[in-house]
């Protein structure tokens, strides 16, 4: 994603990246981008969180529109929690029960499951 909004800029489109990997964004170099602090795959604000998410899109139009140095990065001030403790639990296999980490490869493999009936069925 960083990587296509480098050329979209070059190509004179502006872009703004919403992202959660801060220094992955950041070493990539890319012209805006609105950090959340928030797991990985929710840049865009809580899951089922409208309230959240329109606060974030709000906030990375703000930064597209005001951003005038390259490399700007701005710090979305919402939080996933005010425990820290959340950053030690998200995905981490040390703190899952071998249970958990069970259903969690099933979830995984079906959805590998699904998306492969879907390709060979629109190959077909």
């Amino acid at each position: 994603m960083s990587l296509t909004a480098r050329l979209l800029e070059e190509a004179g489109i502006p872009t703004v990246v919403m992202g959660c990997a801060k220094d992955i964004v950041e070493y990539v170099g890319v012209p805006r981008f609105l950090f959340s602090d928030f797991p990985l795959g929710n840049p865009a604000g809580r899951p089922s969180d409208k309230a959240s998410q329109h606060a974030t899109l709000n906030l990375a139009m703000q930064v597209l529109e005001t951003a005038i140095v390259p490399n700007t990065t701005v710090q979305n001030p919402l939080r996933w929690s005010d425990d820290p403790s959340w950053k030690l639990d998200i995905s981490n296999v040390d703190r899952m029960s071998a249970e958990e980490i069970a259903r969690r490869r099933a979830e995984f493999d079906e959805s590998k499951r699904i998306a492969k009936a879907k390709r060979e069925g629109e190959a077909a």
